[in-house]
């Protein structure tokens, strides 16, 4: 099992920009534009869903509150 290492806001704060930018590369972009933008929506999406990001664990940050 991954340990979770976003918050709350974090995992919202993701799938909204995910969101906004597969939008923005499906109605505005073409060519590698828009494959590079649905690609970073996939991760922030992802990321979001599933709480976890590589890239905090590699940096040992955790935006998740402290469980008591």
């Amino acid at each position: 099992m991954i340990k979770q290492n976003e918050g709350p806001l974090d995992r919202m704060i993701r799938v909204i920009v995910g969101i906004l930018v597969f939008g923005t590369g499906y109605f505005f972009l073409s060519g590698t534009a828009q494959v590079i933008a649905f690609v970073v929506s996939a991760i922030a999406i992802g990321t979001g869903v599933i709480g976890f990001c590589g890239l905090y664990a590699l940096l040992g940050i955790s935006t998740c509150p402290v469980k008591k």
